[in-house]
């Protein structure tokens, strides 16, 4: 009887040691699966960039395939506006971001005490002229009402453009910088109306001009290669640029992500996709 009672106890014995040898090898085996997860998703880095929908965002989306090859994850936000995703960036809700010309960040930069960086050129969008009333300027009636943006540097951009046309005269030395006030002759009396620039392309049926950004222009369907009545030529200081912080500028997601925007396949892409209403700037 001891001899069958010690059996049974060694054989429970056994097999509860066998038992605790499998749990540990299968904890061992998830343990290790679980930490090959977590390797993997590690290499990937996700960059969050605010964009304008046409053709910031359009661009973004070209490069975003390439870019998860190289391990990162773009994630593309858009906004309808240029206040919030200077914002966002500056607040880390946001990377980077892609709508904005070098003047405007100056201008944005010093209005609110940040210190957002260009770190690369992508295109130039053609500011142009358009009117749904006139099929040319020599058309526009004597006190005209011409809609032009109201943030400061598309408002100087606008004035620029009208004097280049021989509409208005500036005082000397106006730049980038311009406004209203700067108007030293008006032969045709104008009358500036100065509302947000997205705006701008759905009060055409109220105005007689209106000075637009090419961004918003196609978003309305708009060309400015057909529908303008003039446009900036190629050569002017406004191109769009990839924007970030002083803290991330040098990261090798952001080098990743400059790189992808500023190689021959999407220079390419956008010579092909906008046939010369959007400029490569690279």
């Amino acid at each position: 009887m001891k001899k069958w009672i010690l059996a049974v106890l060694t054989l429970s014995l056994v097999a509860l040691l066998a038992a605790c040898g499998n749990s540990n090898d299968t904890k061992t085996s998830t343990d290790n699966a679980a930490s090959g997860d977590g390797d993997k998703a590690a290499e990937t880095v996700t960059l969050k960039v605010g964009a304008s929908p046409v053709p910031h965002a359009e661009i973004l989306e070209h490069i975003k395939p390439e870019l998860a090859k190289e391990g990162v994850n773009l994630e593309i936000v858009q906004f309808s506006d240029y206040i919030l995703p200077n914002t966002q960036l500056a607040e880390k809700a946001l990377d980077a971001n892609f709508f904005q010309t070098q003047s405007y960040l100056d201008v944005q930069n010093e209005k609110n005490g940040t210190d957002l960086v260009s770190v690369a050129s992508v295109h130039i969008e053609p500011f142009a002229g358009y009117s749904k009333k006139i099929k040319s300027i020599d058309e526009l009636a004597d006190g005209a009402t011409v809609a032009i943006p109201n943030d400061p540097t598309n408002t100087a951009r606008a004035l620029l453009l009208l004097q280049k046309e021989g509409l208005i005269k500036l005082k000397d030395g106006a730049d980038i910088t311009a406004t209203e006030r700067d108007v030293t002759e008006n032969k045709k009396n104008l009358k500036f109306l100065p509302i947000e620039a997205a705006a701008i392309p759905r009060q055409l049926e109220e105005v007689d001009l209106g000075m637009i950004n090419a961004n918003y222009a196609l978003e309305a369907g708009l060309s400015p290669g057909k529908d303008a009545l003039f446009k900036e030529a190629s050569d002017v200081p406004y191109a769009n640029l990839l924007v970030t912080r002083q803290d991330n500028k040098d990261s090798d997601a952001i080098k990743k992500l400059i790189a992808a925007l500023n190689s021959d396949d999407t220079k390419k892409f956008i010579e092909e996709k906008y046939k010369g209403e959007i400029i490569p700037a690279f």
